[in-house]
């Protein structure tokens, strides 16, 4: 494609070192879609003929089938999808495969491939995290019931529903899934036409070519469009917070699915044993989910180091971007589905759940409200109901069983219904604020959902 210009060979090393269509050969699809395209705006400015659009289109659409059924032979010394697919081309048919590349470059082809991928492979994800939210939320709605003791510094702090720990995920997910369609709005850009740097003398129609590949705009600066990939670190990034989320839930997972915790059953299908320990039962998917978390973070920081001494415009550093964007994407593909399966064939313990929401201290902060609500400032609420704490802790008197002279030894606003307070239930079904785990909330949080839910379907 540029020996007239060089006199020696390209040394066999180079070849090797430079040759991209081991990786990117996953482009070709969108290769040939914008090829498509390309081909029916030099038709559209009489640079081509009909027939030679037609064999174009059906040429294209012939090797793209052969390389989807794994026959096509991709060749390295043609360095990647984009001529392997246009070499073949023109083999096939000749002079009009030649012409395909007329007012176009490698740079603005490749800056539209990778556009049309993230593209598609974002509204997969998206279905995808949509998929395991609705595992969440099966599984809340399965128990709505089970209460669980919410932790902070991983210790009990307040009672809380099962199913609200749950929906806090779902909260998360669904954040995500708007992060991705941000990112998938901004990359809405057409670059082809850009050309290598400075667009073309010979001038193509390129809403039309927009149109066509479906984009609903076209890029205002060739330079800006064939030299940066903020779409991809964009989604990087956005992929990097879905590995945070799923890492924190499977720290979550691996906990409850303990002994000490014993909160949640993970089915043999969705564990693994030991080589040695007969007895052992691994959470091995929640574990290399949360590993897996930070090739994401690595994948991001790739491309971000790569971007950050780039002069304008293309540079060949640039093909480093793309095995970081696949990477991303089967990484994160894999994760969400697993943990959908997974999730979907656990049990729950409710009676170990139930035992640990059984600890009264879990209800000081009850305490200290009813103090509050009988005019006592809350500082000094929290400095009474501490003592009583310690008081509970140096008698072994378990906190909801101190006398009631014990209290009112600590506040003389205490009065005899401060037993009334130790009922988890009651606790609950007081915490009405929105976004708090009263039941009806947590049951209005399902609802919303599955509505949420519906409506995509």
């Amino acid at each position: 494609m540029w020996t007239g210009r060089f006199e020696q060979p390209t040394d066999e090393l180079v070849r090797s070192y430079s040759e991209s269509v081991s990786f990117d050969w996953r482009l070709y699809r969108h290769d040939v879609a914008g090829s498509i395209a390309h081909a029916a705006a030099l038709r559209h400015a009489d640079l081509i003929t009909a027939d030679e659009e037609r064999q174009i289109a059906e040429g294209l659409r012939g090797i793209e089938q052969e390389i989807g059924a794994g026959k096509f032979e991709f060749r390295p010394e043609l360095e990647d999808v984009h001529m392997n697919i246009e070499a073949e081309l023109t083999r096939r048919i000749g002079t009009a495969g030649a012409k395909l590349h007329t007012a176009r470059s490698r740079n603005d082809q490749i800056a539209l491939d990778l556009r049309l991928y993230l593209r598609d492979e974002i509204a997969a994800i998206r279905q995808l995290l949509r998929r395991l939210q609705g595992a969440l939320v099966e599984l809340a709605k399965r128990h709505p019931d089970v209460v669980m003791p919410g932790y902070t510094h991983l210790q009990r702090a307040q009672p809380v529903l099962f199913g609200h720990h749950l929906l806090a995920y779902v909260e998360m997910l669904d954040r995500d899934r708007e992060r991705l369609a941000d990112a998938a709005r901004r990359m809405d850009v057409l670059p082809l036409g850009s050309g290598a740097i400075a667009g073309s003398t010979i001038v193509l129609d390129r809403p039309l070519v927009a149109r066509l590949l479906g984009f609903s705009r076209v890029s205002e600066n060739s330079m800006d469009a064939v030299s940066d990939r903020d779409f991809a670190c964009e989604f990087l990034s956005a992929a990097a917070l879905i590995g945070v989320h799923l890492s924190r839930l499977s720290e979550d997972i691996v906990l409850w699915s303990t002994s000490e915790f014993h909160f949640l059953q993970l089915s043999d299908a969705f564990t693994t044993g030991s080589s040695l320990m007969p007895q052992k039962k691994n959470p091995d998917v929640a574990e290399l989910t949360r590993g897996k978390t930070g090739r994401l973070f690595g994948n991001l920081m790739s491309v971000l180091t790569t971007l950050k001494g780039l002069p304008m415009t293309y540079n060949r550093d640039l093909q480093e971007d793309k095995e970081a964007v696949f990477d991303s994407v089967d990484t994160i593909k894999a994760a969400l589905a697993v943990n959908a399966a997974m999730l979907g064939d656990a049990r729950v313990d409710d009676v170990s759940m139930a035992s640990a929401a059984g600890d009264p201290l879990l209800l000081a902060t009850d305490l200290a409200d009813y103090l509050v609500l009988k005019g006592v400032p809350f500082r000094q609420a929290h400095e009474i109901v501490g003592k009583l704490v310690a008081l509970s802790g140096r008698t072994g008197v378990p906190f909801d069983r101190l006398s009631l002279e014990d209290f009112r030894a600590a506040s003389p606003v205490i009065e005899s219904d401060v037993h009334a307070l130790f009922d988890v239930r009651r606790s609950l079904a007081a915490r009405t604020a929105t976004g708090a785990p009263a039941p009806a909330n947590v049951a209005g949080r399902i609802r919303h959902w599955e509505s949420d839910f519906g409506r995509d379907a």
